[in-house]
């Protein structure tokens, strides 16, 4: 019986250490070994100086025929300042665009309200707040001898007006913005789509020089790292994020950004930052090969990559375009995107059984309209999956309880003599055929559904305000007058009940103990994955009634 409690507790707190160790993960990683930059095209692809970055944010070109001196590169941060604002409305964003460089300054979410009591006031995702910068920058470098002019994040553009709105019989809107210079002409074009987080971003290079123009075209995010890393005991990642064809999916943390500057070329892939629910991410076109980069200026972060040389001859125009995604993980979507931006929703190693749960909790939320009726549904079909290893478990519990005054009487018998003690209780589990770990076994094979499933509650973006009844208006936060908690403590209260009571005294107090403990640890979970518990532990007592009842009569 000892031994079955220390199992149990153990499998508990394994469960607990391993939701802890992926909170902390991100934290105490230790600092990756920068990873060898891939074999590259010398004459299609540029490179980045590898003996530190440049002192501004832009990124330097360097191709054979020049050198980083040759290589026109700002050096001081002009473009951060205030400059004129181009709004843009449409049905989804409400979005400002600097003059100075064409910058996506700032990304309201109009559909996702800070809070359920603040409906009016949507979240902001891109913003350039003092020490809270989070801005989408891209531009365009020289590459070659001959000093094309290009403009850059720092350039100033012009556009036709400075308001723009999605009317209701529009599907699309383009914002231009135009920079000429020396007989060349750049036109960068914002496209939305109704209904769509995807931003289209071009640039059309035309040429009315008389010698070709030669450069690269870069996208970057430029952040400072938050300061708020989320709600108390809920840790979810915030950080940067690489994709490669090769290395596939690579976190990038803040520190690691200015400490170890990656520079890496391979084709296609994408880099974005991400945060709980949301991300912003530039897709390039997949044909191509760009290098990748990061970089600290000062509190400032800078995840980016640059493209292939382009030639434009005179009197030709050439066009380059980019995706850059901002708005919520909607997982379905960002599949549809590009090839691994749905891993963005970080489930983590369990995520071969997170994703199909959360499936599964989508087609009960397509039928049913709610995600609180969605998650008891779920939590019933996880239950009837595992019925028989439960049954197991409970059965063997049950044998344990039956034989408890037995097993009492031994311990009374022999004392502290603990050899005799165990042969006299193996004795009687051999005689009763009882296997004293058959309740241990079948409840940690189920610990790892139960930790992907809080992972798939967690990271789902569809939970965020999603309300459920009465007073729970948002599974996503913690349930404000802690009713569920309580009814969680209070399940775990009644199972321990139904449990054969350890014989050790200390033992017996410290399970005790655990339903308060839980209920105080769950008070601060969102409600939606209290819930979950609560419903599973009620299904756990009815089983578990049951069959002390009636398939083994005590």
């Amino acid at each position: 019986m000892d031994l079955q409690r220390i199992i149990l507790l153990g499998g508990l707190l394994f469960t607990v250490m391993l939701i802890w160790n992926a909170w902390q993960e991100d934290y105490v990683r230790p600092q990756q070994e920068q990873v060898a930059t891939t074999e590259r095209d010398q004459v299609d692809t540029p490179s980045l100086p590898t003996d530190g970055a440049p002192a501004g944010d832009v990124p330097t070109a360097e191709v054979p025929e020049t050198s980083a001196a040759d290589t026109p590169v700002s050096q001081t941060r002009t473009g951060l300042g205030a400059g004129e604002r181009i709004t843009v409305t449409t049905d989804v964003f409400r979005a400002e665009i600097n003059a100075v460089g064409g910058d996506l300054r700032r990304i309201e979410l109009l559909e996702y309200p800070v809070s359920v009591d603040q409906p009016d006031n949507p979240i902001t995702l891109l913003n350039d707040r003092p020490g809270d910068l989070f801005v989408a920058q891209t531009g365009l470098l020289p590459a070659g001898t001959d000093g094309s002019p290009a403009p850059s994040h720092h350039a100033r553009f012009e556009a036709e007006k400075s308001e723009y709105r999605l009317s209701e019989r529009e599907d699309q809107l383009n914002v231009d913005l135009t920079w000429r210079e020396n007989g060349i002409v750049v036109t960068k074009t914002y496209t939305f789509r109704r209904g769509d987080y995807l931003v289209d971003v071009g640039y059309t290079i035309e040429n009315a020089s008389g010698a070709p123009w030669n450069g690269h075209m870069y996208r970057q995010l430029q952040r400072t790292p938050p300061q708020d890393d989320g709600q108390f005991f809920i840790y979810t990642y915030t950080g940067g994020v690489i994709y490669s064809p090769e290395e596939r999916y690579e976190k990038i943390d803040f520190d690691e950004m200015a400490e170890a500057p990656l520079n890496r070329t391979f084709q296609g892939g994408w880099a974005a930052m991400i945060q709980h629910y949301f991300l912003s991410a530039w897709v390039p076109p997949q044909d191509q090969k760009y290098t990748y980069y990061t970089k600290g200026i000062g509190n400032e972060r800078i995840l980016g990559m640059v493209g292939p040389q382009i030639q434009v001859a005179p009197g030709a125009s050439e066009t380059l375009t980019s995706g850059l995604y901002v708005g919520p993980k909607i997982q379905n979507r960002l599949e549809e995107i590009a090839t691994g931006l749905e891993l963005t929703v970080d489930y983590g190693i369990l995520t071969f059984i997170s994703k199909p749960l959360h499936w599964v909790l989508a087609l009960f939320h397509s039928i049913f309209g709610n995600w609180g009726v969605a998650i008891i549904l779920l939590t019933v079909l996880i239950k009837a999956v595992f019925y028989k290893l439960s049954e197991k478990s409970y059965t063997s519990m049950a044998h344990m309880r039956k034989v408890q005054p037995r097993l009492m009487a031994i311990k009374e018998k022999y004392g502290d003599d603990r050899e005799k003690l165990n042969q006299a209780m193996m004795k009687l589990y051999k005689e009763e055929k009882i296997n004293p770990l058959g309740g241990c076994l079948p409840i940690l094979v189920q610990i790892p559904v139960f930790i992907a499933l809080y992972w798939a509650l967690l990271e789902s973006v569809e939970l965020r305000q999603a309300p459920f009844m009465l007073w729970i208006q948002d599974l996503s936060v913690a349930d404000p007058y802690f009713v569920l908690p309580v009814l969680m403590g209070a399940t775990m209260l009644i199972q321990h009940r139904l449990n054969p009571t350890p014989m050790d005294p200390i033992q017996a107090r410290v399970m005790m103990l655990l339903p308060i403990v839980f209920t105080v640890f769950f008070a601060f979970f969102p409600a939606g994955l209290v819930l979950y518990w609560v419903v599973n532990n009620g299904l756990s007592i009815l089983q578990q009634w049951y069959i002390t009842r009636f398939v083994v009569k005590t």
